[in-house]
């Protein structure tokens, strides 16, 4: 008896590429007589850490504000999680912090989660999923043991921890964290970059990060380099090193910047 064929091999499915968490086209702001952002263009991709790294001044939280939606006078197109920046369904979909802690001192730790928790959630029918969410966003920022003291009564990283607390409420899939580890010590610092790589990795959550301190850059999946409102590179660390030959992110953006400036001077007419 004849065998019959064996079946054709499978065939794989066409894989549809994930879109990224943001994404700006000709993302232009101008503030008064100054152009703040210059028309970027630039994405960033979902389930990973991307700094956004650049002198104070250069633009980063202007950038931050335009995503998040509160930024003025923005043109261009910026798409966050599938949705023009700003929409009213990316509220709590996006997790927030400022570089100044956003906590009420007259309450306590957990009395600042549970209101903000109750403006994330409203209603009775919450009320046991609010409970769980402020219980894990206090465990998430180590604080724990200071869930009944009064905020005013925090140390400043402490309250920058309660902020990020905040932000965590509600398991947000993009948070934008404007310069979260400054002035914080060494060790602490530490464990908020452990914290943020374990929520990519456990999470999915899309982080974007800036900060003004290029030894954080080597933290992250993916950089962008800011400088007077522009964008110099978008890439990973270890490509930014090896395209600049250079050891360090920072003396790669400083190679950057210097080649910025030739660029630049080329492109001024002679008298």
């Amino acid at each position: 008896m004849n065998k019959p064929p064996p079946p054709p091999p499978p065939t794989s499915l066409p894989t549809t590429p994930t879109p990224p968490a943001i994404s700006a086209k000709n993302l232009t702001v101008v503030r008064g007589p100054r152009t703040v952002l210059r028309a970027l263009d630039f994405t960033v991709p979902p389930g990973q850490i991307t700094g956004l790294l650049g002198p104070s001044g250069c633009g980063k939280s202007t950038l931050m504000r335009a995503v998040v939606g509160t930024q003025a006078k923005v043109t261009g197109t910026l798409d966050v999680l599938g949705r023009p920046a700003g929409h009213p369904t990316l509220r709590t979909r996006i997790g927030y912090v400022t570089q100044a802690p956003s906590v009420y001192d007259d309450l306590t730790v957990r009395q600042n989660l549970d209101y903000f928790a109750a403006v994330l959630h409203p209603g009775r029918a919450a009320a046991a999923h609010r409970r769980a969410g402020v219980t894990r966003a206090i465990a998430d920022v180590d604080l724990t043991r200071h869930a009944d003291s009064l905020a005013g009564r925090l140390s400043g990283g402490q309250r920058s921890r309660v902020s990020l607390a905040v932000a965590l409420l509600g398991a947000p899939e993009l948070l934008v964290l404007d310069e979260p580890t400054v002035g914080l010590d060494p060790v602490l610092r530490r464990d908020l970059w452990n914290l943020f790589h374990s929520l990519a990795a456990t999470r999915g959550a899309t982080l974007l990060i800036s900060s003004h301190v290029m030894d954080e850059a080597e933290r992250c999946h993916r950089l962008l380099l800011m400088r007077e409102g522009e964008i110099l590179a978008d890439d990973t660390p270890a490509a930014l090193r090896t395209r600049t030959g250079r050891d360090t992110v920072e003396a790669a953006f400083l190679h950057l910047v210097d080649e910025a400036v030739t660029a630049a001077r080329t492109k001024e007419p002679t008298a």
